[in-house]
């Protein structure tokens, strides 16, 4: 049998169902996760749980049953969870390892398989690299049921969801918060969050919380682009004053502040580091990706707190946070850890935290962004996904990394980072990245000015000038 090589990327392993996102493939990663296991631990135990996407449940069964069958003891949650439920779930119960049947946010034909480590977090890029080493080209498919394996003992079933929402209340105050003088709306996007939110905050005004393994036919990516019926609903709604949303797998989060304008996040990782340090007195490292403004350098500055940047991916934010006193670590695409919670992107509890930081203070969201403006600044950042073929892809990115481009339209640079992508600053104070998808046939093309008109004009200088 003919067999592709199966790559991890930036988070996990994502691909087109039925094409390369099969049984059979599925299979092959858990047998290389359950070899590595065993070589790592005498009576290994998984967390295994799927998202609300299409064919979910039969990908959890299938990693399940692969796992018991090489004698790796499965934990497998009940209905759908969020990835930060399987992260806590492991740590919580101490298994050696969690699996996430999920694409996060890519568009709805795809699955994937992502992984968590002990520490209730992502697995480390070197423990990923093992596991992706060990996949085998063939692998045999097990043929006895859940139930054999629930005889055994090899399988056990358990309620994350629960588990979180209990977790949760013992860090929120939710007698407050379902009083705060701030209504607020939540767009599940189909995804994982939806029942969460309708559990904690039962006045809340829900948008797609249902259950729809095509996400009516958009990628669930808390962008702007993707949330105008949730702006809507913000801006046309007098009573509510915030809008959150979260990704497919709900690790993700976007925010609407009272108007119905989107508040990014680069925006979120501000109000955080704020309303932590200078509100709550709290102090650590802040750990960001290399795609985050640098307006968090000037705010970390201006705080004295320590700040690294790294390669994109989460996995090398929350390696950093098991061994460091970090504050919070965040990404450009919305996933952002905070002290005081598991090592993980987590989209509900981020939003939680910015809720309180309303209700607590008597101020709008609006209001927290102009504190922090008048410490970083006012800036615009935007970001346009080119679906291009693989080829012109590369050869772009061959071309900035050769120092092709000297300048993008009427916009020059002085100054080129390379830390992942090629990010170019510019003389007017902002930037301009590009970076290749590393799980989908995109160009990402991010940029920041000082209005929304300016970084609208430096994305079409930019297209015009690569394409």
């Amino acid at each position: 049998m003919q067999t592709d090589k199966i790559k991890f990327g930036t988070d996990g392993w994502r691909a087109i169902i039925a094409q390369e996102f099969t049984v059979y493939n599925v299979a092959r990663v858990a047998k290389g996760q359950a070899d590595w296991l065993l070589e790592n631990n005498a009576t290994p135990a998984v967390v295994v749980g799927h998202d609300c996407r299409f064919g979910g449940a039969l990908f959890a069964e299938v990693t399940a049953k692969v796992l018991c069958s090489n004698g790796v003891k499965v934990l497998l949650a009940k209905g759908f969870i969020s990835t930060p439920m399987i992260s806590l779930g492991v740590l919580q119960l101490k298994a050696d390892q969690g699996v996430v049947i999920t694409a996060s946010h890519n568009p709805p034909p795809y699955n994937g398989y992502k992984l968590k480590g002990a520490h209730g977090g992502p697995s480390s890029p070197k423990d990923i690299a093992a596991v992706e080493a060990l996949i085998p080209d063939e692998v045999d498919m097990p043929s006895q049921p859940l139930a054999y394996w629930q005889e055994k003992g090899l399988l056990q079933y358990i309620n994350l969801e629960d588990m979180y929402v209990e977790y949760l209340k013992g860090k929120f105050d939710f007698d407050a918060l379902n009083k705060s003088p701030f209504k607020i709306a939540y767009d599940a996007m189909f995804g994982a969050g939806q029942n969460v939110i309708r559990r904690l905050l039962p006045c809340a005004v829900l948008l797609h919380c249902d259950d729809n393994p095509g996400f009516h036919g958009q990628a669930p990516e808390p962008l702007d682009r993707n949330l105008q019926e949730l702006a809507h609903a913000v801006a046309t709604t007098s009573e509510i004053k915030i809008g959150l949303a979260t990704d497919g797998d709900a690790d993700r989060i976007g925010l609407y502040n009272g108007d119905g304008d989107f508040v990014d996040a680069h925006n979120i990782i501000l109000l955080l580091i704020h309303y932590l340090h200078k509100y709550k007195g709290m102090t650590g490292k802040v750990v960001i990706a290399f795609s985050v403004t640098d307006r968090v350098k000037k705010l970390c500055e201006v705080y004295g707190l320590p700040i690294e940047v790294t390669a994109i991916g989460f996995k090398y934010i929350s390696e950093i946070m098991v061994h460091d006193d970090v504050l919070v670590g965040g990404e450009e695409s919305g996933g952002i850890a905070v002290k005081g919670h598991i090592p993980e992107r987590d989209g509900i509890y981020d939003g939680l935290l910015i809720y309180e930081f309303m209700t607590k203070t008597g101020k709008t969201l609006k209001e927290l962004c102009e504190e922090v403006y008048t410490i970083v600044g006012h800036f615009y950042y935007d970001r346009n996904d080119l679906q291009i073929d693989n080829d012109k892809k590369n050869a772009i990115i061959k071309k900035a990394t050769d120092g092709g481009y000297t300048k993008f339209g009427k916009y020059s640079f002085n100054r080129i980072e390379t830390i992942d992508g090629i990010k170019y600053h510019l003389d007017n104070g902002g930037w301009i990245m590009l970076r290749a998808s590393g799980t989908e046939p995109l160009l990402r093309v991010y940029a920041e000015g000082t209005t929304k008109q300016e970084t609208e004009d430096i994305l079409s200088d930019v297209k015009k000038t690569i394409l």
